[in-house]
Formats: C-alpha cells, sequence, structure tokens
C-alpha cells in the first residue's frame, strides 16, 4: 500500500513528504517530479506568490543512483519566501514578542472553526498549515506515484471544463487532443474561445478585488479492467477518487462519469452497453470499421468495450477498462484584496477579514493536483491487486493478469 504524510506551513522554512510504499527498481529523479511541480505553480490568476518560489523537491531517501530502493521516499521543497518570515514563523519563543498576531478571520477559510478547535487565539497558526501550499506536497508525491503508473502505460491528464460560469464546448476530442491542447494552455483549457472568455472574466475579478472558482476534469487512460472492489464501501474505488479530490483545498463537489447529469436523464440513455471483439494479434486483421475512439488499448487486442462512457470507467466501485473521469469543484478562494465582513475574535467588532496575498483563479492549479491524488489512489488500488516489493514482481503479475483479461 501506498501511504504518504505531508508536513510544512505555508511560510515555514520547507515542505516535506514521506513516501512508503513505493516498490524497488522505479526510475525516478528529481527532475521528473519539478516536472509536476512547475506545472502546478502555472496558470493565469495565479498570485505574487507564484513568482517568488520556484519549486524544486530535494530526494532525502528512499532512492539510490536512480531507482526506489523499497523504503521510504523523502520529498523536500524549500520555500524561499521563508527569508522574509524568519522572524514571524521562528520556532523560538523569543520571537514571540515581535510577531504579528492576525484575529479577524476570513469567511470560508478554516480560520474560525480551526481557532476554536485548537485554542489559538493567533490564526497563523491555523491559516499556515490549512494554506494550499501544502499541496506542492501532494504535486510531489504524485509525480512519483504517475512514474510508477507509466511503468504499466497508465497515463494521467487533466483540462479546465469551467471557470466562472464559462463552459467549454468542445465535442469529439480525443483523449490525445485533450492532454495536448490542456499543456499549451496557461488555463489548461482545450477550447479557445471559452478560454478568452474566461480570461476576461479573471481579469474583471481581479479589478473588482474578487475571485473565480470553476471546476475541472481528470481522466486516466490504461487502467485494467479489475481495479478496486464493490466487496466493502471504503474499498471501492470511485468512493476513494472522491475523498481524495475533496481533500484539496477549496474543492466542494465531485462527480465520476455523468454525475450529477444521471438525475436528469432515464436509465436507457445512461448505462453503457457492453459490446465483444474476438481477440486478434493486431488491429489490422480486424475487418469491418475499426472500434470507437475510446476504446480502452485491451479491447482493441479483443474482449470486452464499450461505445460510450458515462459511468466514468468505474461500475460498482471496479474499474471496467474504460477511462477514468472524474470532476471536481473548486469554490471561489476566500482571501479577497477587498474583504468580506468578519468579528475580531479578541474585541468582537465588526471589521473586514483579514487580507493574505492569494489569487484571483487557482483552478488551473487544482486539475494538476487532482491528477497527483487521483493517481494516488489508481496506484494504490494498483498495487493491491498486482502486489509485488520489485517493479519486475509486479510486472510478472500484471501480465498474467492481462493474459487472462484478454481469454477470458
Amino acid at each position: 500500500m501506498i501511504r504518504y504524510i505531508t508536513a510544512g506551513e505555508s511560510h515555514g522554512m520547507s515542505l516535506t513528504a514521506v513516501l512508503e510504499g513505493i516498490p524497488a527498481g522505479l526510475n525516478i529523479a528529481e527532475k521528473d517530479i519539478d516536472i509536476d511541480l512547475a506545472r502546478r505553480q502555472v496558470g493565469y490568476g495565479r498570485g505574487q506568490r507564484m513568482k517568488i518560489e520556484r519549486d524544486r523537491v530535494k530526494i532525502t531517501s528512499g532512492v539510490r543512483w536512480g531507482k526506489t530502493i523499497g523504503s521510504p521516499v523523502t520529498l523536500v521543497i524549500q520555500n524561499k519566501d521563508w527569508e522574509k518570515w524568519k522572524e514571524e514563523m521562528s520556532t523560538s519563543p523569543q520571537c514571540e514578542a515581535v510577531g504579528t498576531r492576525l484575529t479577524r478571520p476570513r469567511p470560508g477559510h478554516a480560520d474560525l472553526a480551526g481557532a476554536i478547535k485548537y485554542n489559538h487565539r493567533d490564526m497563523r497558526n491555523i491559516l499556515e498549515r490549512a494554506s494550499a501550499r501544502e499541496t506542492a506536497c501532494r504535486v510531489a508525491v504524485g509525480a512519483v506515484v504517475k512514474c510508477f503508473l507509466r511503468e504499466f502505460c497508465i497515463d494521467v491528464i487533466s483540462h479546465v471544463r469551467e471557470i466562472g460560469g464559462v463552459t467549454i464546448d468542445v465535442d469529439n476530442l480525443s483523449l490525445e487532443e485533450i492532454g495536448v491542447r490542456a499543456e499549451a494552455s496557461d488555463l489548461r483549457c482545450v477550447d479557445g474561445d471559452a478560454e478568452r472568455k474566461m480570461r476576461t472574466g479573471i481579469d474583471d475579478a481581479k479589478t473588482r478585488g474578487d475571485s473565480l472558482g470553476g471546476v475541472f476534469e481528470v481522466i486516466i487512460t490504461g487502467a485494467p479492467i479489475g481495479l478496486g472492489t464493490y466487496a466493502q464501501w471504503d474499498r471501492k474505488l470511485d468512493g476513494r477518487i472522491a475523498q481524495a479530490l475533496m481533500s484539496i483545498q477549496a474543492i466542494k463537489g465531485v462527480e465520476i462519469g455523468l454525475g450529477f447529469e444521471y438525475a436528469m436523464r432515464s436509465g436507457s440513455q445512461v448505462h453503457d452497453e457492453i459490446y465483444y471483439q474476438s481477440p486478434v494479434k493486431d488491429q489490422k486483421e480486424v475487418s469491418g470499421e475499426p472500434p470507437e475512439k475510446e476504446v480502452h488499448l485491451l479491447a482493441r487486442k479483443g474482449g470486452f468495450y464499450r461505445k460510450t462512457n458515462n459511468a466514468g470507467g468505474i461500475e460498482g466501485g471496479i474499474t471496467n477498462g474504460e477511462p477514468i473521469v472524474a470532476r471536481a469543484v473548486m469554490k471561489p478562494i476566500p482571501t479577497l484584496p477587498i474583504p468580506l465582513k468578519s468579528v475580531d475574535i479578541d474585541t468582537k467588532e465588526s471589521l473586514g477579514a483579514s487580507v493574505e496575498r492569494s489569487d484571483t483563479c487557482a483552478v488551473p492549479a487544482a486539475g494538476v493536483i487532482g491528477e497527483a491524488v487521483v493517481a494516488i489512489e489508481i496506484a494504490n488500488a494498483f498495487l493491491e491487486k498486482f502486489g509485488g516489493d520489485s517493479i519486475e514482481e509486479i510486472n510478472r503479475n500484471y501480465q498474467a493478469y492481462i493474459n487472462y483479461v484478454n481469454n477470458y
């Protein structure tokens, strides 16, 4: 099983993640992780903090000569902004006298509930850890996990479907085209017309001192039939994916496949009909029309497949061989330049909420974080199914299963 824990504060010296369960023999380098850390930092609507930080990871354990050795992998990301916050975030009690207390909680943030829960009179103790800066750790962990998944031809992409009420209107794009277009856009948007409108909306919100939320979509391709299970509630893969996405700061809703649109259709309009194609060695040997673009690679070699994917690749908590599709709703960021009304926790006076440096819109970055947390759940389900201590052992188990599926 893959397990990880993160530590560190937004303006502390560094962020740290300890990742356990990565098998031995996986090729991994710091540059592989830095690519995803950089993807998390870009995006139209990001704030000044992203211009200060240039996230780079340092692997301090679990890797030798470019390969994992089976022990926990430790990932450390330095905070460049720490230089300006040494006294404010110092571990020394002597610095408390020169620190500044925050006493006006921000609506929509963890400030007030967290201060009451942990008995703090300074809400910096809350916001430093509740900050989305923590997700840099999860993206680093996800980057390692994605390297593992690629060993088995499982890929993870994301793109933005909506920002500030502007939705994309692009049909019949292949998954490859979605991935390419998303990476070429600083809004991770595959629809040029929608992207222009989103930019205008973000600019308008920034001028007003406001913020915008939206919807991103994560797509997993190459996952075999049989990951996850219906046998216990907490092992259903769609439930685990939903929990992972909801754990991202500012995420308030998740759907798999058609999601809430299921409520507006009848059963005959939503369930993915099942087809079968006799096994062949090469697609060229298939007579007649080729399968749909969305058909899983294994189905092209023969086996069961679907022409639609309304289920989002999961039925009964188990992958069915189709691409896994999950969407998440991100609320507008609650830190606003023109603050909402709040109450000072000391004086009980009605005042504007505290103002911290923040973004106008971070939906594209949230998509990259979504890739990471979903990839972790897929990798965990994969290891449950094909477990082993080394890449070679897992690959033997996986290949035997694929042969079984192709001849079922």
